[in-house]
């Protein structure tokens, strides 16, 4: 169900509820039901048969693996905010990446992926696991690397975790009738609709921002026409399936994405111009950020640069290892997208699986750090990093002129 809202907050608050005031109720009610009576058997075996080739509703839902209302409620509201026809729930962001390879399976064994994406990403298509011959490469390399038998293109923007922003557009142009993928989690749909630019499939680790508080974890798939039902049967048949709970949860946290993100990013943009100007750093990584952004994609296809920076630090791995441990406010743990911000090394932690010389060319090194920014005071974040980063430096009397401006 596309958007019929203009507004995007508005969109956010009432997506997957218009319905309430007719039931008189004010929020939705979670149904936990794992199974469902039947007293109609035909009609219930028609619902069967629906469900089973991938129909988004039934009469009667039968069983909770095969479609629960809660669930439902979250898929229409994020089809909404997606501009998308409709969007599939999984039980975490990696279930739906999994989902949407095996439902491209059958179109071909060939994947073209590019570098860099999440660690986890990356690890699941080298593993062999989904037996895809799978070619990486850059944006401008994807047309050479497509053949006969490419089912998908699968790209990632922002990256993570450097943060690097892939053309959408030109990446659509160079897959041609190939199918492309765009995992958006860092962008979320309130600064960057990939479906409006080409894309077939826009994916979202649910348990970052849409979540948004670091207790929900979930994924979810926006797309249109054939994918959805596809996806559907592959969920189906894997039980990949978000618990109702969940989905009650990630449909709540829709409301106040917005807030959220634009909160978030605004803190962001003065962390990375803080950090950019600190002596100990060798590079930050912020789409906010001149170079950050040579194709000037924010304002062209991302409304903004989001909340997430990364930054390499003089002195390589261990300073980087001593920032994370002496931070107090900021938390050392992996994940995004939360209230509170998290601090985490990626050479270390999410994209430890990588091939080491993979990381490196794609500058993720030893000395890398990456910021989620929450929704803490400004001042109180720079001034937990700038005491990390004057604990971490080995020489004291330098430390004194390494200070991040507070003003």
């Amino acid at each position: 169900m596309k958007s019929t809202v203009g507004n995007l907050e508005s969109t956010s608050v009432h997506a997957g509820r218009e319905d309430l005031r007719d039931l008189g109720v004010h929020v939705p009610s979670i149904d936990l039901s794992t199974t469902y009576p039947i007293d109609d058997l035909p009609l219930a075996t028609q619902s069967l048969d629906a469900l089973a080739e991938g129909a988004a509703e039934a009469i009667n839902p039968i069983y909770s693996r095969l479609n629960n209302p809660t669930v439902r409620r979250f898929e229409t509201a994020l089809a909404q905010l997606e501009g998308a026809d409709d969007a599939v729930a999984f039980s975490s962001g990696m279930a739906v990446l999994t989902a949407c390879f095996l439902a491209a399976r059958a179109d071909g064994g060939h994947v073209v992926a590019v570098r860099p994406l999440y660690g986890g990403t990356d690890h699941l298509l080298t593993s062999g696991l989904l037996s895809f011959d799978v070619t990486f490469t850059e944006v401008d390399g994807i047309a050479a690397a497509c053949r006969s038998d490419t089912s998908l293109v699968v790209l990632e923007t922002p990256a993570n975790p450097t943060l690097v922003l892939v053309d959408i557009e030109e990446a659509v142009r160079q897959a041609g009738t190939v199918p492309v993928l765009v995992d958006s989690t860092f962008a979320t749909p309130v600064l960057q609709r990939p479906l409006e630019h080409g894309a077939s499939l826009v994916v979202h680790s649910a348990t970052k921002f849409l979540g948004g508080h670091g207790d929900i974890m979930g994924g979810v798939v926006a797309t249109n026409g054939e994918w959805a039902r596809r996806l559907r049967q592959v969920r189906i048949l894997t039980g990949a399936v978000l618990y109702p709970q969940a989905g009650y949860m990630l449909h709540r946290g829709l409301q106040t994405l917005p807030v959220r993100v634009e909160r978030g990013q605004a803190t962001a943009r003065l962390l990375a111009t803080r950090l950019a100007d600190h002596p100990a750093m060798k590079s930050v990584l912020y789409p906010g950020l001149a170079a950050g952004d040579p194709q000037g994609l924010v304002g062209r296809q991302m409304k903004g640069p989001g909340s997430l920076i990364s930054f390499e630090v003089e002195g390589g791995y261990e300073v980087a290892v001593r920032i994370a441990k002496e931070v107090r406010m900021l938390t050392p743990a992996v994940s995004l997208g939360s209230v509170d911000s998290l601090i985490q090394h990626p050479a270390g932690l999410t994209h430890r699986l990588v091939d080491p010389e993979v990381r490196l060319r794609h500058g993720i090194t030893d000395g890398l750090l990456r910021i989620s920014v929450g929704l803490e005071a400004p001042e109180d974040l720079c001034a937990d990093l700038h005491r990390a980063i004057a604990r971490s430096l080995s020489d004291q009397n330098e430390v004194s002129t390494l200070r991040l401006r507070l003003a």
